[in-house]
């Protein structure tokens, strides 16, 4: 703390929320400042970052418009730099001639020695390797801490004081642990530092503040310094904020110090840096780090000003509120013990008009009712409207509702490199050579906006050959690596495409166990520029990306970075998710979408503070990954919670707009959803006039905005009368005619119009019958095959290997493998019973057909034997439950009785072998579990002490009577193929969208409801 014995009472100011920091600023500069001849421009004004550059400018330019002025000389304006914004001190205070303050050094070259420091400091202390991505996201962790303690003038010695050794004891192992290589990588830093003559960032900023602090105080300028807005709680800022306070023409100006809270509610907010004894801590236990007010007096404390020595700035801003507005939010954010005011507050400090509160079911609610809001704020003339959220995720979706209207609008947070097209592009090359070709991340990318971006001809053939390709390969599960890829494509007739993909590609598929990350920064750079045709680096994220490659692959190769390929995607996601692409000029004039950060000292007529969920607004507090808790009280650095006072701060400043609206939703993407501590606070506050703040209007409005201005025609059922020709031009497929009387417009979507669902891009091997059907079909069929020369093959082995050569998914095996393998174990034992009973295996995966008045039908039996008295026995295969005999009877599984009569009335061929004959046994044998083993045998008919079902003298005769029926109704006949014909009918949902079921199926059952009702047939 800095005496003040001896000196003038410091120029220092508070200028309250509901005046408006920017406006009120410039308003009282102007007049108190400007010079006839050059205006403002000997004025010099520290403010915190660029952007708030940028929010004071615009004010002034509103400031000139509203005096009537012609033209303004603006002051010179600072960046004092903000760490969490990544930006840099302005030239004043980091001069050219600082020549005796050493140079920063890189921080991307530190975050990458850090990673190497960590693993030599791991393997001193015992511990095993960290894997690349995760040594990486360390040092990232730890130079966090480094800055955190740097900029509290924190140095490595410090961690050794008695009173951190005396904590050490007192923490668990991995704290203990966390600290000691903390330190010792702090000591192999330090000792890199001087060897290059280098300091942090952190340190170099320290250094600079101070030197320009014994400047300024030495020799005190002749031109007035303003610092406006400076709020960061830095010791060595603090200090010369103090200078700067102590100028003859020099100020300080802070927003919303609240000069009105009681004194036993400023003392409650506790030590905020000032130790009550000499040498204890500067944080106590019970402080209030979560109080809006905390930091600032903090930032007073340590420039060694009381509070009673702030003056209020008395000029107010375009946008000001009413005064009473500062004394409700002074009354809402009193520490504990002085919100039991509230019981006696009296109306006026707890009137809260202009602040409505808002709710919506959903976050996508919340982003539409934002976007209303905003609409119909711009409907009045010269009205700014600013939407402030944490939440980047809704922010982009106000963007997109707004852009309905035409309203343009930037979200000045801007959206993390790894979000944008060219940061997607570089990512999905990286996820390629982390984890090989697959066929979704494949697709992706060749699909990517920016590939052949620059020649509309050339993406149109490149997306033409995808299309192909891409249909080819759906449904399929390959193999390893690119070469699959070559047999889809030459299936698909795009060769030529595919060469020119897998020369792009092949270089990023390394079977190396490291590779060097420069290494691998050339080869995704080469690959995208390729792909792209340089397109990549023409925008905005492009040239943030180019930045940013350069940079590590730069910082890459001088330290020697090496990582396994199958962490290079986390690595390159982790750093692109730092860097922030925020979009240039050109949005509409009086909307802005602020982040936390970037909402600081801007002013709106409207401000909708949005997303006030606990986790958004405030964030939840990340406590440090190395230092306790404890360790960082002794040390004397704010615990985590102090982010959620900024956070309070922040909205506390917004609450001083003309109209507020905060906003949230019941639901986001994750579930449901806690009220921030902030609204609750609020509606504390006001009590019982808590319903007449609800905003209610806007979310009755929303259900309008997209609803039909006339009620749409009901959908009839649809009964698609397809022509004679059409008719008599398919097939019946054995899987097929059930279908067909079941549901038969599936029959005519799928046969007659040809239409199927695509299969996915990548199956679903826990989830997807079909996948697993074939994968067992398969086996099955190639064991048969194989007994041929080896009647004893055992067919778990067999199986097992069929497994490994089709590179079926590990996780698949180990779900699925154990149970099939130990039904087909029980079917080589039935299959083995019985040849020795003379039942002989004659044909599997057999294609056969008949013709029945014209009408080819056709199918494929899984396998044919030889019963011993010469006729025939059908099997068929199932992983799941088979058919009932009582579905069978229904009509809803004819496979098994089709294929007995093309036996009988065709014939099947298996390789060059034709066979038909009398079928006279129906089999489904099942892997699934029955009686507590996998796998059994299930007759479709009426035997044993079966009680449904048809009975064996019935079997194919009732199946003949269902296949006449059906070609003569359907496709010898005229009858319609009318969607659900038979409501019972088990069938796909594939057509039920095509055939627009939800629309008329709640209709039909109304009518069928009313018929009933009023006696008719039910």
């Amino acid at each position: 703390m800095i005496e003040n014995e001896g000196r003038p009472e410091p120029n220092i100011y508070s200028i309250a929320a509901h005046r408006g920091f920017a406006d009120a600023l410039v308003a009282g500069i102007v007049p108190r400042y400007s010079e006839p001849t050059v205006g403002l421009a000997r004025l010099t004004l520290l403010v915190p970052s660029t952007r708030a550059a940028r929010t004071i400018s615009e004010a002034f330019i509103r400031h000139a418009g509203e005096t009537g002025r012609s033209g303004l000389l603006m002051p010179r304006m600072v960046a004092v730099g903000d760490l969490d914004l990544d930006e840099k001190l302005g030239a004043l205070l980091d001069p050219l001639g600082a020549s005796e303050i050493p140079p920063a050094a890189e921080p991307m070259r530190r975050w990458l020695d850090l990673a190497e420091l960590i693993a030599i400091e791991r393997e001193g202390m015992g511990r095993d390797p960290l894997p690349g991505a995760a040594r990486l996201r360390l040092a990232k962790e730890l130079a966090r801490t480094m800055d955190r303690l740097l900029v509290e003038e924190k140095t490595p010695d410090d961690l050794f004081d008695a009173r951190v050794l005396d904590k050490l004891g007192e923490l668990s192992g991995h704290w203990q642990d966390s600290l000691r290589l903390f330190a010792g990588v702090q000591a192999r830093w330090r000792s890199a530092l001087a060897e290059r003559g280098e300091v942090d960032t952190a340190t170099r900023r320290n250094l600079l503040f101070d030197r320009a602090a014994k400047k300024w105080r030495a020799e005190p300028p002749a031109n007035p310094i303003v610092a406006a807005g400076v709020t960061s709680t830095a010791p060595a800022l603090a200090r010369m904020l103090r200078v700067v306070a102590d100028l003859p023409n020099g100020a300080v100006i802070l927003p919303d110090l609240d000069l009105s809270l009681g004194e036993d509610a400023w003392e409650e907010l506790g030590r905020a840096g000032a130790p009550r004894d000499a040498g204890g801590e500067v944080f106590g236990s019970k402080d209030a780090l979560t109080h809006p007010q905390y930091h600032l007096k903090l930032l007073l404390n340590r420039m060694g000003i009381a509070r009673e020595e702030v003056r209020s700035w008395h000029r107010k801003g375009l946008t000001a509120a009413p005064p009473a507005r500062t004394h409700a939010i002074s009354s809402l954010f009193l520490p504990p013990e002085a919100s039991r005011s509230w019981i006696k507050l009296e109306p006026g400090k707890r009137r809260l008009s202009g602040v409505r509160l808002m709710t919506s079911a959903t976050s996508e609610e919340e982003a539409q009712a934002i976007a209303l809001l905003v609409r119909e704020a711009l409907q009045e003339e010269e009205k700014r409207v600013a939407v402030v959220t944490a939440d980047r995720s809704l922010a982009r979706r106000v963007v997109q509702h707004l852009s309905r209207w035409n309203i343009e609008a930037d979200d000045s947070a801007g959206r993390a490199l790894s979000l944008t097209p060219a940061g997607r592009l570089l990512g999905l090359l990286a996820d390629i050579a982390s984890h090989g070709p697959e066929p979704a991340a494949l697709i992706g990318l060749l699909a990517h906006p920016l590939v052949r971006s620059q020649d509309n001809e050339a993406r149109r053939q490149w997306l033409s050959a995808l299309r192909r390709f891409d249909r080819k390969l759906r449904g399929s599960v390959l193999a390893s690596g690119l070469m699959p890829y070559r047999e889809v494509a030459s299936h698909a007739g795009v060769e030529e495409w595919w060469n020119e993909v897998e020369a792009l590609l092949e270089p990023l598929c390394s079977e190396n166990a490291e590779i060097g990350l420069s290494e691998a920064l050339d080869l995704l750079a080469s690959a995208a520029d390729a792909l792209s045709d340089g397109g990549v680096w023409a925008r905005e994220d492009g040239r943030a990306l180019s930045t940013l490659v350069e940079e590590v692959r730069l910082h890459a190769r001088a330290v020697g970075t090496m990582l396994a390929p199958g962490d290079l995607a986390g690595v390159l996601r982790d750093a692109m998710d730092e860097v922030a692409v925020r979009p240039p000029y050109g949005g509409h004039p009086r909307v802005s979408i602020y982040g936390l950060l970037e909402s600081r000292m801007a002013r709106a007529d409207l401000v909708i503070c949005a997303g006030m969920s606990e986790g958004s607004w405030p964030q939840a507090p990340s406590a440090d990954a190395l230092l306790a808790p404890a360790v960082l009280r002794v040390l004397g650095v704010p615990g985590a919670e102090y982010r959620i006072g900024l956070a309070a701060h922040d909205l506390a400043g917004a609450l001083g707009a003309p109209e507020v609206v905060l906003c949230r939703a019941h639901r986001d993407a994750e579930g449901p959803t806690l009220a921030s501590r902030f609204v609750l606070r609020v509606e504390a506050l006001l009590g019982e006039m808590v319903d007449q703040h609800r905003e209610e209007r806007i979310s009755r409005l929303l259900p309008a905005i997209d609803r039909a201005p006339e009620q749409v025609a009901r959908c009839p059922r649809p009964e698609p009368k397809p022509s004679e020709k059409q008719r008599r031009s398919v097939d019946i497929k054995v899987t097929a005619l059930d279908r067909l009387l079941g549901d038969p417009y599936q029959f005519y979507a799928a046969e007659i119009l040809g239409l199927r669902a695509l299969d996915p891009l990548v199956p679903d091997p826990f989830n997807d019958p079909a996948l697993r059907g074939t994968l067992v079909h398969d086996v099955l069929d190639a064991w048969h095959k194989a007994r041929a020369s080896d009647p004893a093959l055992p067919i778990v082995p067999f199986a097992d290997a069929e497994f490994a050569r089709n590179r079926v998914h590990p996780l698949f095996r180990g779900l699925w493998q154990p149970r099939i393998l130990a039904a087909l174990e029980r079917f080589e034992a039935w299959v083995k019973e019985g040849e020795a009973d003379g039942r002989k295996v004659v044909a599997t995966e057999a294609s056969g057909a008949m013709v029945v008045e014209g009408v080819r039908v056709r199918g494929r039996a899984d396998r044919i034997d030889r019963l011993p008295d010469g006729k025939l026995a059908i099997v068929d295969y199932k992983t799941g439950g088979p058919p009932t005999a009582a579905q069978v009877e229904a009509g809803y599984a004819l496979q098994l009785g089709l294929l007995g009569l093309i036996a009988r009335d065709g014939e099947f061929q298996d390789g060059e072998m034709m066979l038909s004959g009398d079928a006279e046994a129906f089999e489904y044998w099942s892997l699934a579990k029955k009686e507590g083993e996998f796998g059994h045998v299930d007759i479709p008919m009426k035997v044993g002490r079966k009680q449904t079902g048809l009975l064996p003298e019935q079997f194919l005769p009732e199946h003949e009577a269902y296949l006449a029926e059906a070609i003569q109704s359907y496709l010898l006949g005229s009858k319609p193929f009318r969607a659900r014909e038979n409501p019972d009918y088990p069938g796909f949902s594939d057509y039920d969208q095509l055939m627009r079921l939800e629309e008329w199926l709640v209709g039909l059952s109304e009518s069928a409801s009313g018929e009933r009702e009023g006696g008719g047939p039910a």
